[in-house]
């Protein structure tokens, strides 16, 4: 029998190809139940914020979908084998996995909206002044399928620096693959140099005055996606009506925590009644709701470059952007990663954005007008910009 630890293994040692054989097997095992409760899974960052918003507010319920309490993970590999074998049915998970999962694992799995916008930057030590200094440092991704892996390559070369994984030399950058939780406490132990991922652990690290943000992710590729919420395909085959009201709840919660950026900061806080994740309510307030000086020090460091984009340190939208998919292919081709991605290279980047979403459900959620202006959609195409 598979167990996580396998999964764990081949996928940190080998990646998608050699992984193969277990995905399949774990996802034959994941049977449709039509009566099946949501059943959520997460890591303790922000990216997961509608998923929580909508179970903490009552807004599944108000929708007629039974959800249980989400299920905390602490690694991205543990949370796509919990959905990949079925323990959880509803997940968020960083968009370039959802290009691995279905085209690299062939997993019959769907992503069906984005979770935000920005959310994630590149922390490193106090004393580190810029990219070039980070030259024969180790810099941590959570994943090599990230988002983050993607922009900090390109931030990387666009420095005159190149990316490896052995021992860096003078001229190279090391990245290593590290979950979340674990950075903070790496970058105060000095054994990586910085890292980038999704808040809070940026916000982390600047509270308890271990690390400085260097570059926010959203004022490199404006208004890009980072984490999207996925389903089973049998889910979405044999109760659509079920998979709509979760996502018509999804949408909704996405609208709510973008106007109510306090209040869900003491939603998914540690002091909050359900206690979503370890973190305290001021460190997700600076995320949420930064204070204007706090900002000010931002763009005045050049953390934020692009003052015309008008950027959040985090946003909420949910609509997943066929140009946004396009792109992330193109740059995945042009990123480093760990392990077999030769499926990657015979990918045409139009074909496959537009196969990586079901956004039927999304757009059903939007089409009220009142969607649309909530969240400033004047349409649902746009132009990427993506500027180092």
């Amino acid at each position: 029998m598979h167990t996580r630890r396998d999964f764990l293994k081949l996928s940190a040692l080998f990646g998608a190809a050699a992984a193969l054989p277990l995905l399949q097997a774990c996802s034959k095992r994941a049977a449709a139940d039509p009566d099946a409760p949501l059943t959520i899974g997460y890591l303790p960052i922000l990216d997961a914020a509608p998923l929580l918003v909508a179970h903490g507010t009552g807004l599944f319920r108000q929708n007629g979908v039974q959800a249980v309490k989400p299920v905390l993970f602490r690694s991205w590999a543990s949370l796509v084998e919990a959905f990949l074998s079925g323990q959880v049915n509803l997940i968020h998970v960083l968009s370039p996995m959802s290009v691995w999962m279905r085209y690299g694992s062939h997993a019959p799995v769907r992503a069906l909206m984005w979770n935000h916008t920005c959310g994630s930057a590149l922390t490193v030590r106090p004393d580190i002044a810029g990219v070039g200094d980070l030259q024969g440092q180790t810099v941590a991704v959570p994943f090599w399928y990230s988002i983050h892996n993607v922009i900090v390559q390109q931030v990387i070369r666009q420095a005159g620096l190149q990316v490896v994984e052995k021992k860096p030399q003078p001229g190279q950058v090391r990245l290593t693959v590290m979950p979340p939780s674990d950075m903070v406490p790496g970058l105060a132990s000095g054994q990586i140099a910085g890292f980038i991922v999704a808040e809070p652990f940026n916000a982390l690290a600047e509270a308890k005055g271990v690390g400085r943000v260097l570059r926010f992710s959203g004022d490199i590729w404006k208004d890009h996606a980072c984490c999207l919420s996925m389903m089973h395909e049998h889910d979405i085959q044999n109760r659509p009506e079920w998979v709509q009201k979760v996502v018509a709840s999804l949408v909704q919660a996405c609208a709510w925590a973008k106007s109510h950026r306090i209040e869900t900061a003491g939603l998914l806080a540690r002091q909050g009644v359900q206690q979503y994740t370890p973190h305290d309510a001021q460190v997700l307030r600076s995320v949420l709701q930064p204070e204007p000086a706090a900002w000010g020090r931002y763009e005045r460091d050049g953390a934020v470059r692009h003052l015309d984009w008008h950027q959040q340190r985090i946003d909420f939208q949910p609509y997943p952007f066929q140009s946004y998919s396009e792109m992330l292919v193109t740059l995945l081709q042009q990123t480093r990663l760990a392990g077999v991605n030769t499926f990657l290279q015979t990918l045409n980047p139009a074909e496959a954005a537009k196969e990586l979403f079901d956004t039927r459900f999304v757009e059903a959620a939007l089409k009220p007008f009142e969607m649309m202006q909530a969240f400033g959609l004047q349409g649902l195409d746009r132009k990427e910009v993506f500027e180092v």
